[in-house]
């Protein structure tokens, strides 16, 4: 009862027998105290209470009154502090939509870990590479991958991307490693066909390298493993390649050229006037995992 009711007050200057300790306990002056039990028994046309300079005490009628009223008074503090454990409490089920290859790779691994930090919260992951509409399907939270836009959301960037070109040892033996920009023009470049052309910061500022090859495909996943087997040069996330990058099973193509820095990993979810616990808890455990420094950078 927030806002200090008058009936609130009439009961705490009962329990209190004091108009100044209940003001007390209420964070109101004495004065208003007064005003506000003389307004309360002004609106019931009974007096309540027999007041002197040191000491309050009840009519008849506000003894029956109060006998009424403090149990209803307990039962909404007691409301309030379940409502209020409730929202500070990760519990209920959380619905998460995530992009498929980081789901699987950066957020499947870890749920143990949270779920153990939260045992009465349950899980509902839904990987997709599609767009997902957070508000329409009644989503928790969404992690995504871009530069976001979608300003009916409430963001919190998780993490850089990072995108660099690379391609397998074996195919740069074979078809030799480009020098520059220009020589990616007598070179196989794989993309899903969502992601052609290749958009590329580099000295000169942003250049486009249209895809070019024997394979197309809608799939991100396919791409990775095309050029993890040599089929080309692809444009890829370290958060995606990154071992392959550690491992020496893919080297960087043309270091000096990179996908744009505005790209990153978000938590989104709806506006509220109060965060749910379960998603602050959720966004917090993602932000500290992957910061300061992202545990898949491998890329000086």
């Amino acid at each position: 009862m927030h806002n200090n009711s008058d009936l609130e007050i009439f009961e705490s200057v009962v329990r209190a027998q004091s108009l100044t300790i209940a003001g007390r306990e209420l964070g109101l002056s004495t004065a208003v105290v007064s005003k506000r039990l003389k307004r309360l028994e002004i609106r019931l046309g009974a007096q309540l209470l027999l007041r002197t300079t040191r000491h309050v005490s009840l009519t008849e009628i506000g003894r029956e009154f109060y006998i009424r009223i403090a149990p209803i008074i307990a039962s909404i503090r007691d409301a309030e502090a379940l409502a209020s454990r409730s929202v500070n409490l990760a519990r209920g089920t959380l619905r998460i939509s995530a992009p498929t290859s980081f789901g699987r790779m950066h957020i499947a691994p870890h749920l143990f870990s949270f779920i153990d930090l939260y045992p009465s919260l349950n899980i509902d992951l839904e990987l997709s590479d599609e767009f997902v509409d957070l508000l329409g399907g009644n989503y928790d939270l969404g992690v995504r991958i871009g530069e976001l836009k979608d300003s009916r959301l409430v963001a919190r960037r998780l993490a850089p991307v990072r995108r660099v070109l690379c391609a397998a040892p074996s195919y740069l033996d074979r078809a030799g490693r480009p020098k520059s920009i220009a020589d990616l023009a007598q070179h196989t470049c794989l993309a899903a066909k969502h992601q052609t052309p290749l958009r590329l910061q580099g000295p000169e500022g942003m250049v486009s390298i249209p895809a070019k090859g024997p394979l197309q495909t809608n799939s991100s996943e396919v791409i990775r493993e095309a050029v993890i087997a040599g089929l080309g040069i692809a444009l890829r996330s370290t958060w995606d390649v990154g071992p392959e990058l550690a491992s020496g099973a893919l080297e960087v193509v043309l270091p000096a050229y990179r996908a744009s820095s505005k790209v990153g990993v978000y938590a989104v979810y709806p506006p509220a006037e109060f965060i749910p616990a379960k998603v602050k808890s959720f966004v917090d455990f993602l932000y500290k995992l992957y910061r300061p420094r992202s545990y898949w950078e491998t890329v000086p």
